[in-house]
């Protein structure tokens, strides 16, 4: 067995969807950027079987035994899901850890912070395990999605634990498997906008994936070959006697996103995507976020408005909407296109595509 690391230091970046908005968690096929915005996890072993985290960015810290159940659904089963999805993985932990968490992502604003926290620590976790493992980027997202949402019934798809994982530019796929095909990265910056206001992801993810899977189920229960991944988006009309129009609108906007997120992927696929003809698509789909999705807010919408004048090419919200963040791609005016944000009311940061999940430091 190999020698037992004393510490480790874990880092993993947010990200922004560039295409596919709610669309991950229906099977279908996203674009995502992580980006220089990084949670990192510092830890040392302990003696005893405790896990102290020390989270200095909210002034608050959890304690836990390695080896515990999942308990009131509070930040500790994040990090306890993780250990017992490793633990079934065949990882064992004879001792605890003394952890510091830190982060530059905005939390609980679109950007996935929780994500980029819970893939560090199933990393630092396998890392620091009785067999020192290490896990490829492939095993990373899969396990830290078993964690984040299976273990904890979370109402988000894989995008999240995929862009932090991988890094960098890629469109990640789900059927028939996940995977993740890396893009070259548009060139320059964006300006990501957080409008401070307070969101509900989980009560957004539940209320339009629950509303569009119920209408897929009933067409595909009336319809031989219905699918969301296959079905035309000029053939909506054939349903109009069986939904609602507000069903009929939401569907239209499902699929709508799917062939913008499809065009996304064919501007990337060539190499770097043409500047402007990205910033078209990235306004497209906002049109269906804001107008039919109905995910946007007014102070969102302004920000947006404001980053166009100053200069970007396009911008769209970031995450699931009601509330959170934006961003826009400004290559040439970041600085300008920050101010006005800032202007705008919202908390500006300028990021740049960057690596995944990554051991800064360890130390045997």
């Amino acid at each position: 067995m190999p020698e037992k690391l004393k510490e480790a230091r874990v880092s993993a970046p947010g990200r922004l969807c560039l295409f596919g908005e709610h669309q991950d968690y229906l099977g279908l096929p996203v674009v995502a950027l992580a980006i220089s915005l990084r949670v990192a996890i510092d830890g040392r072993r302990r003696r005893d079987g405790l896990v102290r985290v020390d989270l200095p960015d909210v002034s608050s810290s959890i304690e836990f035994r390695i080896d515990e159940p999942l308990r009131d659904g509070g930040a500790a089963d994040f990090f306890r899901a993780g250990a017992n999805v490793l633990r079934r993985e065949g990882l064992s932990f004879s001792t605890g850890f003394d952890c510091s968490v830190r982060g530059g992502i905005p939390p609980r604003a679109g950007t996935a912070s929780s994500s980029a926290m819970v893939v560090g620590w199933i990393v630092f976790l396998a890392r620091m395990s009785d067999g020192a493992r290490e896990l490829s980027a492939a095993e990373a997202a899969r396990l830290a999605y078993a964690a984040e949402v299976l273990e904890l019934s979370g109402a988000g798809g894989m995008m999240d634990q995929f862009a932090a994982a991988y890094g960098g530019a890629s469109a990640i796929s789900f059927d028939p498997a996940p995977c993740a095909l890396p893009l070259e990265a548009p060139r320059g910056a964006f300006v990501l906008g957080d409008s401070r206001e307070p969101k509900d992801t989980q009560a957004v993810l539940s209320r339009v994936k629950d509303a569009i899977i119920d209408v897929s189920r009933r067409l595909a229960a009336r319809h031989t070959g219905f699918s969301l991944r296959e079905a035309p988006l000029e053939g909506l009309g054939r349903y109009a006697g069986e939904l609602s129009r507000a069903e009929l609108d939401l569907l239209g906007a499902v699929l709508a996103n799917r062939d913008v997120t499809r065009r996304g992927i064919g501007l990337f696929r060539g190499g770097r995507p043409d500047d402007r003809a990205f910033g078209t698509l990235l306004d497209e789909q906002q049109i269906l976020l804001r107008e039919v999705l109905g995910v946007s807010t007014p102070k969102i919408d302004r920000m947006l408005d404001a980053a166009l004048r100053a200069g970007a090419l396009g911008g769209k919200i970031n995450g699931s909407g009601g509330g959170g963040c934006m961003f826009a791609y400004a290559p040439d005016r970041s600085r300008e296109v920050a101010e006005a944000i800032e202007r705008a009311g919202g908390t500006a940061y300028v990021v740049r595509a960057d690596g995944g999940v990554r051991i800064e430091e360890a130390a045997a």
